[in-house]
């Protein structure tokens, strides 16, 4: 399958030299999409630092304006964005065409859906595919009427907002950051006390940026997840954000730094919020050699550089409660679980069914097209590794989906021989510098 909006483009990935060199990753895309939005509903001027120049977050920025708010680019990374106030949102005049951009919808649902005005949302072929009635689910609760929906719950899809957005308390279905901050942002625009309550924790950037810009909210633990509750129309104030590198980005280099012999990077700046490091924690567990060094505080998030050093991995059992902290980052351990060890399972993975692909078939097809062994039982993953170089030479099907790409991308440097992949197009919509980033270390891409 390939993008309706541009033709397929493979790049295939060959086995070469050692990665060396000092990089500095994009922007974390989770907070630019959240940055754009919180700036637009406070009062006044926010400067973004380090924004993430992508497709997704691109499309974000151009919501913002439909709904009359001004996000404007001022220079590399730095955007300047004024905002419109909780309930001053404007009728967007068409459509809002968010392409790719699961986060950057599904937030702004949130957002469009608490206001009285009526948004249609729509995007490219892989986000028609995918679900949102889970996003959907709380918002009618808090009186979101749903004219118009796909099958399935699927954009494209029309929402009208109450007269007065009802605060709820909602438990969510399954751990998602997505649903749990649409909720949040729905309850910005309502009277009382909206109150979401997650059984496993997930990535806190909409609570962290809330209280950024002055929100009223508190996070207790609850069992093994939160009870986050957020007290409604607030005054936000308008709050400068930097936004830190992105621990997903950094996974690719990190994990071709791991897997080709005699590679040695530092990865600056990346972002060490502990909801975020799963990755982290699993490739240290498979005896990565891996030093955080010059640990910082940025803006309310911990950052700091990553020191990698290519050196045998061991397969490793990967618990379902980790996934909320790397639900991004699976495409990509599976392809260092490949070059490990033994046997790596990663449980828990329903999740991945419903990302920009089913990920959990993707991943899987894309192993065993390069010679690697690979299940799935239920919704786990299963790698089986030699501990060496795999043996590559497929062509894998990308799906649309840029995180199965650039994870396969990294598989052919460290492989045999060289790795394909289908279609390279979609790679910009979460890091268009991936390309040159990596050749810059002594990556070898042909497109």
């Amino acid at each position: 399958m390939t993008s309706p909006h541009l033709p397929a483009d493979p790049v295939t990935a060959a086995p070469g030299s050692p990665l060396r060199g000092r990089v500095r990753m994009p922007g974390d895309k989770s907070i630019s999409h959240r940055a754009l939005i919180i700036a637009c509903l406070s009062i006044g001027e926010t400067r973004v630092e380090n924004l993430l120049e992508g497709e997704d977050v691109i499309r974000t920025a151009a919501a913002v304006r439909a709904f009359g708010g001004d996000a404007r680019r001022e220079g590399d990374g730095r955007w300047r964005v004024t905002g419109i106030g909780i309930g001053g949102l404007a009728q967007p005049e068409g459509p809002l065409d968010f392409g790719n951009a699961g986060t950057g919808s599904r937030l702004m649902m949130g957002v469009a859906g608490s206001h009285p005005i009526t948004t249609t949302f729509d995007g490219d072929a892989s986000l028609r595919s995918r679900p949102m009635r889970r996003i959907l689910d709380p918002l009618v609760r808090m009186g979101t009427i749903v004219e118009r929906e796909s099958e399935g719950g699927r954009v494209p899809l029309t929402l009208r907002g109450p007269a007065e957005t009802i605060p709820i308390t909602y438990e969510t279905p399954a751990p998602s950051a997505q649903i749990k901050s649409a909720a949040l942002l729905a309850g910005l625009n309502s009277p009382g006390l909206t109150t979401v309550i997650e059984r496993e924790a997930t990535r806190d950037h909409t609570e962290r940026m809330l209280a950024h810009a002055g929100a009223e909210i508190s996070v207790e633990p609850a069992g093994e997840g939160r009870r986050i509750a957020l007290r409604g129309q607030p005054i936000l104030r308008a709050a400068d954000i930097v936004v830190p590198g992105d621990p997903s980005s950094a996974a690719f280099a990190l994990v071709a730094a791991l897997v080709v012999p005699g590679s040695e990077i530092v990865i600056v700046d990346v972002m060490t919020n502990p909801l975020r490091t799963g990755l982290l924690k699993t490739l240290l567990e498979m005896g990565a050699d891996i030093r955080l060094e010059n640990r910082r505080d940025l803006g309310g998030e911990g950052i700091a550089d990553l020191h990698v050093t290519a050196g045998p991995l061991g397969g490793v059992d990967v618990p379902a409660a980790r996934a909320p902290t790397m639900i991004d980052e699976y495409p990509i351990l599976a392809v260092a679980a490949a070059f490990a060890r033994g046997t790596t399972r990663m449980r828990g993975l329903a999740e991945l069914r419903v990302k920009e692909s089913d990920r959990l078939a993707a991943v899987w097809a894309g192993l065993v097209a390069n010679g690697i062994r690979a299940e799935i039982e239920g919704d786990d993953l299963l790698v089986h590794g030699d501990g060496g170089p795999v043996p590559g030479g497929g062509t894998v099907e990308t799906h649309l989906d840029h995180r199965i790409a650039m994870a396969f991308l990294v598989m052919g440097l460290g492989a045999r021989e060289p790795v394909t992949v289908d279609d390279g197009t979609m790679i910009a919509t979460s890091f268009p510098s991936f390309l040159p980033l990596m050749r810059g270390l002594g990556a070898g891409f042909r497109t």
